[in-house]
């Protein structure tokens, strides 16, 4: 076990996935300094309850730790920073002895990471991630690289868990998830249901369209 520094937030960190933040908190530009000055990583939590601005907030028990990669000091001691995850915690017990919050923490890896059947699993979920990105670059115009899905079923979880439009308590139970062959299992039901709905709505929307038109 070991202390980690924690920015309990609104939204769950994955493994690999970019984080940017705008550090303006007094206690975070403290927290942020010392992490980045040590090349130490700090805790990204859910806020379970509490606020993310002022105040204290109780966060979830597992978390992602994050290294910061970019600083760009601003006026009066803030700051914009990015920073990558790296590797899910889960948190033993709090400390409430400096300005931010420090968990008493253990590593929490992922089982199964090394089964011979995840790269299998992991092609099963791929399609699903393309054929949900495909409908959201119609829906929107947006542009999406699709052939830049990674080949590590393990990465790929990760960054399927980041790209999902569900709300913040659903990624939680993602990274809450202990065995990579559930992760990704899991993920693939996940996809394909809101697949399914995408293309009801969609569809939907454009009857109404449809049935709008009038010529004049």
């Amino acid at each position: 076990m070991y202390d980690l520094p924690l920015f309990p937030l609104n939204t769950v960190l994955f493994p690999g996935m970019p984080l940017r933040l705008h550090i303006f908190e007094e206690r975070y530009k403290l927290m942020i300094g010392r992490c980045y000055a040590d090349g130490e990583p700090f805790g990204v939590t859910l806020i379970k309850s509490g606020r993310e601005v002022g105040g204290r907030a109780q966060p979830f028990n597992i978390g992602c730790t994050a290294i910061i990669t970019e600083v760009e000091p601003l006026a009066d001691g803030q700051m914009n920073i990015v920073a990558i995850g790296s590797e899910r915690f889960q948190i033993q017990s709090l400390k409430h002895d400096q300005p931010y919050l420090v968990g008493v923490v253990n590593d929490y890896p992922l089982i199964n990471s090394d089964s011979a059947s995840l790269p299998d699993t992991g092609r099963l979920l791929r399609p699903w991630v393309r054929r949900y990105l495909e409908i959201l670059a119609e829906a929107s115009d947006a542009q999406f690289d699709l052939g830049q899905l990674p080949r590590d079923p393990l990465r790929l979880a990760y960054l399927a868990s980041f790209l999902l439009q569900i709300p913040a308590s659903q990624k939680q139970n993602l990274l809450d998830i202990d065995d990579a062959e559930q992760l990704l299992t899991d993920l693939r039901d996940m996809y394909r249901r809101e697949v399914t709905l995408l293309r009801a709505m969609f569809t939907a929307r454009e009857s109404e369209d449809i049935g709008n038109f009038s010529s004049n």
